[in-house]
């Protein structure tokens, strides 16, 4: 079973559902948002290819890029590990040394969480962000004519886990990614109206995706106009590409936005990759690059979106 079933099940299920969609749920009668990411061992990551330290900054930067997808001031934290019998009280300081860096930089605080045995290292974090933008941004809110913006180059955290354990230029990304909170926060206090966004955990043709199909739209993309690290074509010659657009764990945004918004904010930091328009045809996102063009829509998708629950 796809894990679109699972969640179909559980939105049929709940008699109120209507938090459920988003990476964060916006609780009105609070004003916050929250959210909640789970990684495991083996499946997330390998205690072979990633040090303790560097496992809290992950753990921690992956629910601050939710909340960063939302427009969010991140505030508080708590944090329950599952965690094998041979675990020792190293691996518990270095991870909170390095939950601890993220705190700093990032203004947060660690407010509480849970202990328990376990086979494997199972880090679940739920992260709470303050409302600070007057418009709401999510997934279902862009419209024809708008810009579609990415706040970075995409495709290096997949090279950088294709490569472990080797130390690339590409390493970093993958190992200790920084979630664009400051950019976030921007784009929040910048945008004049309700705007899309979402981050790129699972990919920028995902993200793409899932925009256009949650408001209805089509997105159109110069591949051209996607920032990237050249040094992806000296590693990958050939699926470099392919990992741009579905590599995943790049915890860059993408939004879609007002043109006369986009006109506002720094280009250094904010590119423009595309527009919106109308729904027509059978795909959702079209991607022009070059003299070709390649459509995603449910078949191209499902190819090529990570799966959760399937080997």
């Amino acid at each position: 079973m796809k894990e679109i079933d699972f969640l179909r099940i559980i939105s049929n299920t709940l008699q109120n559902n209507k938090y459920l969609g988003d990476d964060c749920a916006y609780l009105e009668d609070l004003d916050i948002y929250i959210t909640q990411d789970t990684l495991v061992e083996d499946v997330h990551f390998t205690m072979n290819t990633i040090s303790a330290y560097e496992l809290g900054i992950k753990s921690i930067a992956v629910n601050l890029s939710d909340l960063a997808s939302c427009a969010a001031l991140p505030k508080y934290l708590t944090i329950s590990l599952s965690l094998p019998k041979t675990i020792n009280n190293n691996f518990i300081k270095e991870f909170y040394n390095g939950v601890n860096t993220m705190c700093q930089q990032y203004k947060t605080k660690v407010v509480g969480g849970d202990l328990t045995k376990s086979e494997k290292i199972i880090i679940s974090i739920c992260a709470i962000g303050k409302k600070i933008a007057k418009y709401k941004a999510a997934r279902q809110l862009a419209r024809p004519n708008d810009i579609i913006i990415t706040t970075g180059p995409h495709g290096e955290s997949a090279a950088g886990l294709k490569l472990l354990p080797q130390k690339t230029p590409f390493t970093s990304k993958h190992l200790t990614p920084e979630p664009r909170v400051e950019l976030g926060i921007k784009l929040g206090q910048i945008c004049t109206r309700d705007f899309a966004m979402m981050d790129t955990s699972d990919g920028l043709a995902d993200a793409l995706y899932k925009i256009a199909t949650e408001s209805k739209v089509k997105l159109s993309v110069d591949f051209s106009k996607i920032p990237f690290n050249p040094k992806l074509k000296e590693y990958f010659s050939i699926d470099y590409k392919k990992l741009i657009l579905w590599g995943g764990e790049d915890y860059e945004l993408v939004a879609c936005i007002k043109e006369s918004d986009y006109n506002r904010l720094d280009k250094n930091k904010f590119f423009k990759i595309g527009t919106v328009t109308e729904k027509s045809g059978t795909g959702f996102v079209m991607i022009k690059d070059k003299k070709n063009e390649y459509t995603i829509n449910e078949k191209t998708f499902d190819e090529n979106s990570y799966k959760h629950f399937e080997e």
